[in-house]
């Protein structure tokens, strides 16, 4: 019978690198191995260095193993084609496609991606066609709503069924099957004997917080089986090394939190000084983490000579955070745990420390601007305590769904619209896509507001932050979904489309808004970040700032750090080629980034001490 293993946790902490080194060894011990992944931002391609995509493409070098990249717009065009099949020939090709266009909504890609993730644990197990599925699955917080969907969906099919038997990702009569497939997707997925889950973090206060959050999400859901990896753990030879130590002095503290809080079958992996790329270096990783062998010697990485590296201006990049006379909106976007929630709290705690009247947001699922800020951030904007002139705010779909909802609805019967309608408006407003286009809403709220002069962004992943800001474009199709409750419809998609045209122009003016891509510097998140805005430049928005962070100081000691600042210099000049745009270096720290004190100090090595009047 096939086991599947879902790979798992905070952004940026090594879940692809664990779970590629896992299916290589599988392989290579003969058994029939897939991996799959389900994160909108993929990196499988750059890991195993070839290409994947949408399909089971064999591995080169690895007999047994495959990969599959399941890509969202694909996904999303099969899941229509194979909803509206049966109903083609049943009714007149007007009517068809109508109902095509109600299934054109950006809440059917979700739905869609799922669906081909569920394709890959409810098929015949008569004719198995691998022993092993591993899922490397987006950040937590994604992973986690789309492991909610099947129940949602199984409510929101029953609900249509017994009404208007139309949901917004399908006539119900045509996707009962689908929910039959979702309920023992998620039978599969609660039974000990089948599935694991292993959640991969590092021994840090906020990776421990949200694997203890998502583990619970997973209790609720009736799954139970988990197993962790700790990774990233500093060698023991660093104790020379003043930086180092005082990372690995704090890793001991976390490790024995890990131990008393997360009491699950536990592996540790160490810090290696170079990347984990190639079936070579994967089966080199698997002999260190399965077989306990040493790693090998701290030259592998950086290739020979130090590689000069040139600086931006202070000046040249204050222009670009920095109000100018009007409102100016900054987006940190990049792949997870690239440390895009700590560029976005220091650089709000600086300009409210300019005197800027400053928002500070977040619109990731997992968001943590309340571990970093050292105080807890709410669904409304409230100001931080201690600091005049910044207020934050984090934007929570469940909550934004439900004051979207009321507010739809009340609009409705205040315009005398008859209950019946009332009663399918409620219908597909319970449908699950009802908290993405109600999140998105709610930014779009903020990004048009003008009680700021500055409002800084902290995005999702990056897969899921291209998802947010393609929206706009999308969202016309959907308009009579979001302003239905107007009884002008005409009228109503000109003042919602003038609203969300205004926030695009926005995001276009290099002197309005600025999207910062966050990176550290090594192969995987460059190439991704690097991928993403060539995406953001075909809508019209170019990258204004590039931020390296965790960067190693040059004048290291031991040859392992050493090792690493030499890789490091390769990629910062390489972020330099490909990003025409000033680079904010961010230097790796002894310690984690907490609280208003630590981020001023980091905002003024960032930015400065006073802005230049």
């Amino acid at each position: 019978m096939t086991q599947f293993i879902f790979f798992s946790g905070k952004g940026g902490v090594g879940k692809t690198s664990m779970a590629c080194t896992h299916a290589v060894r599988f392989a290579d011990e003969g058994k029939r191995t897939l991996i799959v992944t389900t994160d909108p931002a993929s990196n499988l391609a750059d890991v195993f260095e070839q290409e994947i995509g949408h399909h089971v493409t064999p591995i080169t070098g690895v007999p047994n193993l495959s990969a599959m990249e399941i890509d969202p717009d694909t996904a999303t065009k099969e899941y229509i084609d194979r909803a509206m099949s049966p109903l083609r020939d049943a009714f007149p090709a007007q009517m068809v496609q109508v109902m095509e266009e109600q299934m054109s909504g950006p809440c059917t890609a979700e739905v869609a991606a799922f669906d081909r993730f569920t394709d890959f644990i409810v098929r015949d197990e008569a004719a198995p066609e691998f022993d092993i599925i591993i899922f490397d699955t987006a950040p937590t917080g994604h992973t986690i709503r789309l492991l909610e969907l099947p129940a949602e969906w199984s409510q929101s099919i029953n609900a249509a069924s017994a009404g208007s038997g139309q949901t917004c990702i399908g006539p119900a009569a045509a996707i009962q099957d689908a929910k039959h497939k979702y309920k023992n997707a998620l039978a599969a997925l609660r039974n000990e004997s089948l599935s694991t889950f292993t959640f991969v973090l590092h021994p840090e206060a906020i990776a421990i917080r949200e694997t203890k959050r998502a583990i619970g999400e997973l209790g609720r859901l009736g799954i139970h089986t988990h197993r962790i990896i700790i990774n990233g753990i500093i060698p023991a030879s660093e104790k020379l090394n003043p930086l180092f130590a005082a990372r690995s002095e704090m890793q001991a503290r976390y490790l024995e939190q890990i131990q008393v809080e997360l009491p699950y079958p536990t592996q540790r992996m160490t810090l290696l000084s170079g990347e984990i790329q190639g079936a070579a270096r994967l089966r080199q990783v698997g002999k260190i983490f399965f077989d306990g062998e040493q790693a090998p010697a701290e030259s592998e990485a950086g290739g020979g000579k130090n590689v000069s590296v040139e600086t931006s201006s202070i000046e040249e990049i204050r222009a670009r955070i920095q109000p100018n006379g009007q409102r100016r909106a900054i987006f940190f976007a990049g792949k997870g745990g690239v440390g895009k929630t700590v560029a976005s709290c220091l650089t709000a705690v600086w300009l409210a420390q300019q005197g800027h009247k400053t928002l500070l947001l977040t619109t990731d699922p997992a968001a943590h601007l309340g571990d970093v800020l050292g105080q807890p951030v709410g669904d409304s904007p409230a100001s931080i305590a201690g600091l005049q002139n910044l207020w934050a705010v984090k934007i929570d779909p469940k909550a934004a769904a439900e004051t979207y909802k009321a507010r739809i609805l009340d609009d409705a019967r205040q315009r005398g619209r008859l209950e019946s309608a009332i009663k399918v408006m409620e219908e597909e407003l319970d449908s699950p896509c009802t908290e993405e286009m109600a999140a998105f809403d709610r930014f779009i709220d903020y990004a048009s507001q003008s009680d700021w002069e500055a409002v800084v962004f902290d995005t999702a992943p990056t897969g899921h932050t291209m998802r947010l800001l393609e929206l706009p474009m999308d969202w016309s199709q959907q308009i009579d979904v979001k302003v239905f409750a107007s009884v002008d419809g005409g009228a109503a998609d000109d003042v919602a489309k003038q609203r969300f045209g205004q926030v695009i122009e926005m995001m276009r003016d290099p002197s309005q808004s600025t999207f910062a891509f966050v990176m550290y510097p090594e192969s995987t998140p460059i190439l991704e970040a690097w991928r993403a805005a060539k995406e953001l430049e075909t809508t019209g928005i170019k990258p204004g700032l590039v931020v390296a962070n965790f960067v190693i100081p040059p004048d290291q000691v031991t040859p392992f750090a050493q090792a690493r600042r030499r890789m490091q210099e390769k990629y910062l000049a390489e972020i330099r080629e490909r990003f025409e745009t000033p680079v904010l270096e961010i230097p790796l720290l002894p310690q984690e980034v907490k609280g208003l004190e630590m981020l001023a100090e980091l905002g003024t090595l960032a930015y400065g001490e006073k802005a230049m009047a």
